[in-house]
């Protein structure tokens, strides 16, 4: 399975880190390309917002994604994680789960179990 994630303060890529998928890509401008479906894992920016450059991957890939997860804070109120929320209405795809900062354990446990329950992904 891919992980396609964004991290603007390494505290995404540290969660991604502790997954047990190993097959990642970052999302760093928003020019790359996938041609397998994924997961997106990103960060919520600004009040409550999307990435640029997840947007713009977005535009291009959103047909391979096949969930979403996002970090935020807590100290944001409802904006927290609203990225998740919002590429989940937006490409009406489920929202896996929502963790603070760099995710706990039991935030890693939450998305390897939400990610095994859509099926489709297998280790590689």
């Amino acid at each position: 399975m891919l992980v396609v994630f964004a991290s603007k303060t390494n505290n995404v890529m540290r969660f991604v880190e502790k997954l047990k998928f190993t097959n990642r890509m970052w999302v760093r401008t928003g020019n790359e390309t996938v041609t397998q479906p994924f997961i997106l894992i990103t960060y919520t920016t600004g009040f409550g917002e999307v990435p640029s450059e997840v947007s713009a991957f977005l535009e291009r890939h959103h047909h391979l994604m096949e969930g979403v997860v996002a970090s935020g804070n807590r100290n944001w109120g409802d904006n927290f994680a609203k990225a998740g929320r919002l590429i989940s209405y937006q490409y009406e795809k489920p929202l896996i789960h929502e963790f603070e900062l760099a995710g706990l354990q039991q935030d890693i446990i939450i998305v390897e179990k939400g990610v095994d329950q859509i099926g489709l992904f297998r280790e590689e």
